[in-house]
């Protein structure tokens, strides 16, 4: 990892190729680039939670078929 000295040296390089306007508009770009990942993944996580909670059968409630009625219902 580049001690503290080599990060100086490398953001003066970044300032003088990149100039402080376009440094600027790229951390906005990247900021806002990682906010909306951030909120892309949390919002595919909540779906899946709430269609596991509705696809999971409820255990509270007693099955009215027995594996065997089950068998005889399919055929």
């Amino acid at each position: 990892m580049p001690g503290p000295t080599e990060l100086i040296i490398i953001l003066i390089i970044l300032l003088v190729v990149f100039g402080t306007k376009k440094l600027k508009n790229m951390g906005t770009d990247l900021g806002s680039a990682i906010k909306g990942f951030k909120n892309a993944v949390s919002d595919e996580d909540k779906p899946e939670s709430d269609e596991a909670k509705n696809a999971a059968p409820d255990a509270s409630e007693p099955s009215d078929l027995t594996p065997d009625a089950a068998d005889k219902e399919k055929s």
